[in-house]
């Protein structure tokens, strides 16, 4: 059974709606303008709100303390993405204790969720979420961010070192 409502004869005008809604618009930039100082409102460019040191931000790739990249090219972070937006490239390294490394490292950041995946699967801390959330930029082109702008940026000074200390990890044999 379904039951068919009646437009009220009220309902079929749209002046009472469209008048109500910009009287409390109007009523907000009064208040507003009035008592500034109680405004919810940041001047962007001079006043940046301070996020949480939690807060999950542009991926950063780390390195270790010789300045080379700590990923090993496992592939786990890319299999653990849901959008499918990081590509790795890896070969073989000359060094015959280092297995293999990305000669190729790309995210294309107009597909990420920025969900944390990729940060979380990585077993040997080679990629993290970093407190950065501007991301300007052209045109489209320049949202395929590659190993220089993931580990080398300037804003990095260098690099972020990885938490995990090489030394420690080839005494435990990982």
């Amino acid at each position: 059974m379904s039951i068919v409502k009646r437009v009220s004869y009220k309902s079929k005008w749209y002046l009472p709606g469209i008048l109500s809604g910009m009287g409390l618009t109007f009523s907000k930039m009064i208040k507003n303008i009035l008592s500034p100082k109680k405004m919810l409102t940041l001047n962007y460019p001079e006043e940046k709100y301070e996020y949480s040191p939690r807060f999950k931000g542009n991926h950063v790739l780390t390195v270790k303390k010789d300045g080379s990249l700590r990923c090993t090219a496992c592939m786990l972070c890319a299999t653990n993405c849901p959008a499918q937006c990081i590509k790795i490239t890896a070969a073989e390294h000359e060094d015959p204790t280092v297995e293999k490394y990305p000669i190729s490292y790309e995210i294309d950041i107009l597909r990420c969720v920025f969900c944390g995946y990729c940060e979380e699967a990585c077993p040997v801390d080679a990629i993290r979420m970093g407190p950065e959330w501007q991301t300007p930029a052209l045109n489209g082109g320049q949202f395929n961010y590659d190993i220089q702008r993931l580990a080398y940026r300037a804003n990095l000074k260098g690099g972020i070192q990885s938490r995990l200390d090489d030394n420690e990890r080839h005494k435990a044999g990982i």
